[in-house]
C-alpha cells in the first residue's frame, strides 16, 4: 500500500482515541487495516504533520510503556499530556487494563 495512504489511515484512527484513553501501536495498525503495521504506525506518528489534531501521545506500546523517542518533546512530554487527561503513569507505563481504548473495530 502507498505510504501516504497508509499514514492517512493511521492518522484517522489515532484521531478517534478518546481523551483519557490510550491505544497500542498494534491496535492502531489493526484498526487502520493491517495488523502487521505496528512499526509503520511508529513511523507515521514520528512524522505526525498535525500534533494538535492527531493525538499521537495517546499511542503506547503493547505493555503500556511510553515512548523514549516521543517526537514532540520526549517521554516526559508524553507523560505530561496523558496525565493532563487523567491517565495515570507509573514508571513511565500506563495500566492497559484500565486505560486502553476498548474500540477494536469500526
Amino acid at each position: 500500500m502507498e505510504q501516504k495512504n497508509s499514514y492517512e489511515r493511521i492518522y484517522e484512527v489515532v484521531k478517534k482515541i478518546p481523551r483519557g484513553r490510550v491505544a497500542s501501536y498494534g491496535q492502531i495498525a489493526a484498526l487502520a487495516g493491517n495488523p502487521r503495521w505496528a512499526r509503520v504506525v511508529g513511523y507515521a506518528l514520528h512524522v505526525n504533520p498535525d500534533p494538535e489534531t492527531i493525538p499521537c501521545y495517546r499511542v503506547v506500546n503493547r505493555e503500556g510503556r511510553l515512548s523514549e523517542a516521543f517526537a514532540f518533546g520526549g517521554v516526559n512530554r508524553q507523560k505530561q499530556l496523558l496525565e493532563q487527561e487523567g491517565v495515570e503513569i507509573k514508571d513511565n507505563c500506563v495500566d492497559m487494563e484500565r486505560f486502553r481504548w476498548k474500540k477494536m473495530v469500526f
